[in-house]
């Protein structure tokens, strides 16, 4: 790795680190939105919903019409940043739920021009070390997204605008960082040719559709994770303890979800190396989806192997998702790359809805302790697809 690759995979982690605060931002502080907005508790979920329904619109306007490919990837990464920390303030002064939810709804809108575009610029500036490079900008990733827990912990008895002021600030930062260091990979055409068929090309190459299954069963189990973890974990105290401490749940939820989601992109990204993407990929799902299965049968039983399960569930429900980014980069013509990624993305997301959506209403139905099994189809899907990928490249070579 050169001293100038290295510059740009710090600089666009970091700047992933800070506007991808973005996404949960809203619901670390739901339950203040909530109260104002006079909303339904019912509703809460649709609070978390509603960033990759707009994350989902976003990419597929992007990938339909090849403006990853088409214009300068710095200039949609700072364009989108802006533009999201912006609507993410309107926030702030808003009484309406339904002006409340629009603005959450852009918020994911813009964010499909940050993550896929940042993704590119890195497959770009990473021909031959994707699978590392992606793991560690995945990880910036998990720690920005759960880094609203962080803001939450410290400034929970203060405001809860903090959380919101803080992630726009930072996506500001992040679009300075973009704008103004990070330089333009040299050995690529700064823009592609725009053709619809761009679309149609990654939909009929068939390894970027199986590295896609295989996302969207894992896309399935990570965001409903992620959202509902934390509710999960109060219920679990509440079970334990005469009272629930809001600091402890989120000191917790940033632990499970950041840290240990970090070191298992980090290391994830290290292990894929050597062992290949696809093992690598099956390993991760299958330890993921088991934690999914035991986690709820540790509910009302043992409050320290409910923390191990979920310390490891953390660790490996987000420790592959850059090798399917790798997988598709790699698959791809450089052409049509950053269409094939927010395809990918888009329908990943779209995804995430309907989970982050079922999981409430089966918790209602047979209780937590086998709320998060629905979860591990995706894992059994996402093997599956896995495993034909391999097969398929053995036919190819063979």
């Amino acid at each position: 790795m050169t001293k100038e690759q290295i510059k740009v995979l710090f600089y666009l982690s970091l700047s992933v680190f800070f506007s991808l605060t973005l996404w949960l931002s809203t619901s670390v502080v739901s339950y203040d939105l909530l109260k104002i907005w006079s909303v339904d508790k019912h509703l809460e979920s649709w609070l978390s919903a509603l960033i990759p329904i707009g994350f989902a619109v976003g990419t597929f306007l992007i990938s339909y019409f090849g403006i990853a490919d088409r214009y300068h990837p710095r200039k949609i990464f700072v364009t989108f940043a802006i533009f999201g920390a912006t609507i993410n303030l309107f926030i702030l002064f808003v009484t309406s739920s339904f002006f409340g939810f629009l603005l959450i709804f852009l918020t994911g809108f813009s964010l499909s021009g940050v993550y896929p575009i940042a993704i590119k610029i890195l497959s770009q500036w990473f021909p031959k070390q994707k699978s590392f490079a992606m793991g560690i900008l995945i990880a910036a990733l998990t720690l920005g997204t759960s880094f609203p827990h962080v803001i939450n912990l410290l400034f929970s008895n203060v405001h809860w605008q903090i959380v919101i002021i803080a992630s726009s600030s930072l996506t500001y930062f992040a679009s300075i960082i973009v704008g103004l260091f990070l330089k333009d990979c040299k050995y690529t055409n700064e823009t592609g040719n725009f053709s619809f068929l761009s679309l149609k090309s990654v939909i009929k190459n068939k390894p970027v559709m199986y590295a896609n299954y295989g996302y969207f069963g894992h896309m399935w189990e990570l965001y409903a994770m992620w959202v509902w973890l934390p509710i999960f974990l109060t219920h679990v105290f509440s079970f334990h303890f005469a009272s629930v401490n809001t600091w402890t749940i989120s000191l917790l939820s940033f632990i499970f979800i950041g840290i240990a989601g970090a070191i298992g992109c980090f290391f994830g990204g290290i292990l894929s190396e050597k062992i290949g993407k696809e093992r690598f990929i099956i390993l991760s799902l299958l330890i993921s989806g088991f934690c999914s299965i035991l986690i709820g049968l540790t509910y009302q039983f043992s409050l320290i192997f409910t923390l191990l399960i979920a310390f490891v569930w953390g660790v490996f429900v987000v420790s592959d998702s850059a090798q399917f980014s790798a997988s598709v980069s790699y698959s791809s013509k450089e052409e049509y790359v950053g269409t094939a990624l927010t395809f990918q993305m888009c329908i990943g997301f779209l995804v995430t809805v309907v989970s982050i959506n079922l999981v409430p209403i089966v918790q209602e139905n047979v209780g937590w302790t086998w709320t998060f099994s629905i979860l591990s189809l995706g894992p059994l899907l996402g093997i599956i697809s896995i495993l034909k990928l391999s097969l398929f490249k053995k036919r190819m070579f063979s």
